[in-house]
């Protein structure tokens, strides 16, 4: 990491702020921010005093740990509403290396990989517990029958060999006074709905939290349809709860289209998207299907409608909403193809046009930092929150958490902070 970017990331900006704080011009600071060329020590000097700002006003209002953390999402939502992450787990090393490129980790923050080979003390004291926790198949057995047998029940047979077991003990150890946890919405249905039934009756009977769930399309803030569902809770001892319905959303059949998140193609966006646009400003010729390709997706979409299923491209034009961006988007890219017009090839979505479609960039914003291939970053944005939701969901929270940090400090003075 650049001198330039460290200072930037110190002093909570992006790029495009950094270049202003700094007086420079915005391609300046990105040659800076990738060590092209050495920043002028005056500019240095102008982050150094940002940083020391953004230190003294950035007293956080709660502290959270950030679980599966994949490239950040969840984090960005909290970050915004005051919150201050003391802990981030994630396993992967090429979303670890996105995620430290665009965040700051203020004293004390720490940052381990693997959860399933912490140990609890390596865990801060926190707040509130985010985590995007990955569902592997788990169901209900019978209590009784353990029980004649002597053996553990509950979530630590229930849930024993997932994820959401090590979850649940980080929630069982630490006793965070507000959780959110997030999955895809086919979570609710799997294993004929009893995989949620062990989160909820974990959740509520054996940890003690009051939950609220809902299932939100994103496509309410971006043009990508993406359901997802978030599980709020807060603990018992405090007697109150978080209502996700009452969480107001925008219109999603009025919202967004994927125009918005195209490249201008114009040359105006060469700046900071120079791997992903030719000299002139177009989108790069490698993010077009080849004929082989091409002509591959289109018999095999023919094939399965013959057949009466649904099985195909999703070929998406500029006033559409796409289909859900998956993980596997690096292969063909063939659930969002952009239709470039009669008799030419589609594309798929550039990495840059990605972290617009989940919010991480706004429309013609390009601050997002990519420090891996376009492989890796399809897959860590298939495989993330879409920010304006979490956004939202954080929002909407943010009166329940400081209630639940004041009522704490009042029911715990003595372990209160």
């Amino acid at each position: 990491m650049t001198d330039f970017s460290t200072l930037r990331q110190a002093a909570g900006l992006t790029v495009q702020q950094a270049a202003t704080v700094s007086g420079c011009a915005l391609s300046t600071a990105y040659r800076w921010e990738n060590g092209e060329v050495e920043p002028r020590p005056d500019a240095l000097d102008a982050l150094r005093d940002a940083a020391k700002v953004y230190a003294a006003a950035n007293d956080a209002a709660f502290r959270f740990a950030d679980l599966f953390a994949g490239i950040g999402g969840l984090r960005r939502g909290f970050d915004g509403i005051g919150g201050r992450c003391v802990f981030t787990s994630e396993w992967d090393r090429f979303a670890q290396a996105t995620y430290r490129a665009n965040f700051r980790d203020g004293p004390g923050h720490v940052f381990k990989g693997d959860i399933t080979k912490v140990e609890m003390s390596e865990i801060p004291a926190h707040d509130v517990l985010l985590a995007g926790f990955p569902c592997q198949p788990f169901s209900i057995a019978g209590v009784s029958k353990k029980n004649s047998l002597g053996r553990l029940h509950g979530f630590r047979c229930d849930a024993q060999g997932t994820l959401f077991f090590d979850v649940a003990q980080i929630i069982e150890h630490h006793r965070p006074k507000v959780i959110l946890l997030e999955n895809v919405k086919n979570l609710l249905s799997h294993d004929g709905g009893r995989t949620f039934a062990v989160i909820r009756n974990t959740l509520e009977n054996e940890l003690g939290y009051r939950i609220s769930t809902r299932v939100i399309d994103a496509r309410c803030f971006v043009p990508q349809h993406r359901e997802r569902i978030f599980i709020a809770g807060v603990r018992g001892d405090l007697g109150f709860g978080i209502d996700l319905d009452r969480l107001d959303l925008p219109d999603g059949t009025a919202g967004p289209r994927l125009g918005s998140i195209l490249h201008g193609e114009d040359g105006s966006e060469l700046a900071g998207n120079d791997v992903f646009l030719d000299a002139d400003g177009a989108v790069s010729s490698r993010y077009v299907l080849s004929d082989k390709l091409w002509q591959y997706l289109q018999d095999y979409a023919a094939k399965h409608r013959a057949k009466g299923n649904g099985f195909g491209f999703g070929l998406t034009g500029a006033d559409d909403v796409a289909r859900t961006l998956s993980a596997r988007y690096h292969k063909d890219g063939s659930e969002i193809l952009v239709d470039r017009g009669p008799g030419l090839n589609p594309r798929r979505l550039t990495p840059r046009e990605c972290a617009r479609l989940m919010g991480f960039d706004k429309p013609g914003q390009s601050d997002f930092l990519m420090p891996v291939s376009d492989t890796q970053a399809y897959r860590q944005f298939g495989n993330s929150v879409v920010v304006p939701v979490v956004e939202a969901v954080a929002r909407h929270m943010l009166p329940a958490i400081l209630r639940a940090v004041r009522d704490d400090q009042a029911i715990h003075p003595i372990a209160a902070e």
